[in-house]
């Protein structure tokens, strides 16, 4: 595929996965009693809102990332009120946890794309996978860009569900660790890890662990994905 085209379809999926998680995250935040990402007009689908809040990471690293690594990567973010979430710990961690359950959503809605490409005999399993290559199409034309496109759109959502999740601030993980502690703890844990510093700290060691929890996730995943066609090792 041209890599323009290979770069505007990541582009849509990335822009797509990315504004659903933060417009979830100002969902459940004004479900459960903020309205300051409602307000601030980002409980919407329309990226654009949410890519001049934070055009760095919703315009230049995605770019930046595929020119270099042929895959894109980048953030996004919402606003909400800190005295809110100290006062309701657990709505703020319901909160937290509505971002990566949204990635999760779109990353099945992709598996069920795949085997209804896969019982339609539009898709089959390709010999090896990777990150960006999940399945084939047995045609070219518009099966090969769908085929494109959902392997980017499953993997990319499942990347994002993953890492979101890990328990380190300041992802979405470090957020959803109140739903856990009583009310008085969760508030002592969330002074912690509101340190500005943890959020440098805490992305370095994100990326760092990243990959050992991910792609044994991904492996398994597939292979439950391709169920009884075949098993990847």
């Amino acid at each position: 595929m041209d890599k323009l085209a290979e770069g505007f379809l990541w582009y849509i999926a990335f822009l797509f996965s990315t504004t659903l998680h933060e417009a979830s995250h100002a969902l459940a935040a004004y479900k459960l009693g903020d309205r300051t990402a409602y307000e601030g007009g980002q409980l919407t689908l329309d990226p654009i809102p949410h890519m001049k809040r934070e055009p760095i990471g919703t315009i230049l690293v995605p770019i930046i990332s595929f020119l270099i690594g042929g895959w894109m990567i980048g953030w996004a973010s919402v606003p909400y009120d800190p005295h809110w979430a100290y006062n309701h710990p657990d709505s703020s961690a319901k909160m937290s946890a509505a971002g990566p359950a949204a990635n999760l959503l779109l990353a099945i809605l992709a598996a069920l794309a795949i085997r209804a490409g896969l019982i339609a005999g539009v898709f089959f399993p390709p010999d090896t996978i990777d990150y960006t290559h999940v399945i084939e199409a047995t045609q070219t034309g518009i099966f090969a860009t769908l085929a494109s496109f959902i392997n980017v759109f499953f993997s990319l959502n499942l990347l994002l569900f993953i890492f979101n999740l890990l328990p380190i601030p300041p992802l979405d993980g470090s957020g959803v660790v109140p739903l856990f502690l009583t009310e008085q703890r969760a508030q002592r844990y969330m002074e912690f890890i509101h340190n500005p510093a943890f959020s440098f700290i805490g992305i370095v060691i994100a990326w760092n662990v990243f990959d050992y929890v991910y792609d044994p996730l991904h492996l398994m995943f597939i292979n439950m994905l391709f169920y009884p066609y075949t098993r990847y090792h």
